[in-house]
């Protein structure tokens, strides 16, 4: 690009232009709003500008996970009569479990001479059935 004419000579005749001033530049608001962008993306927070079509398709997959799971929670809440009973019967077995473990761990943390008490009853109690029985 050729430099125009008057930038070689040093004529005090005439007159340089002046850079006009933008006035929304100027304008105290744009100045804020300039510098919140500049923090911001120093930070990493930049404002992020999807197309509307990546918009509305980020819609509707939200949607359609929500319908989703608001389905699954019916079919939870809508049981049959049989897996109601199953439920039940799961339950139960679950409640006999946790009963003998708490028995064979109250067995487990009894004394030895308990324990050996107690077989000395039942043998006992076997050979006296077995004298009876004879």
């Amino acid at each position: 690009m050729a430099e125009p004419d008057y930038m070689d000579e040093d004529c005090d005749e005439l007159i340089k232009p002046k850079k006009l001033i933008n006035p929304v530049k100027s304008s105290r608001n744009h100045q804020d709003l300039h510098r919140e962008l500049l923090m911001n993306q120093k930070r990493g927070l930049a404002p992020q500008n999807k197309p509307e079509l990546q918009k509305v398709l980020e819609k509707r997959k939200r949607d359609q996970v929500l319908k989703q799971q608001k389905e699954e929670q019916e079919a939870h809440k809508k049981r049959s009569d049989l897996e109601i009973e199953l439920m039940k019967r799961q339950q139960k077995l679950e409640q006999l479990e946790l009963e003998q473990q708490k028995i064979e761990e109250e067995q487990e943390n009894t004394p030895e001479f308990v324990k050996m008490k107690s077989n000395l009853r039942r043998t006992k109690q076997e050979t006296d059935g077995e004298e009876r029985t004879t």
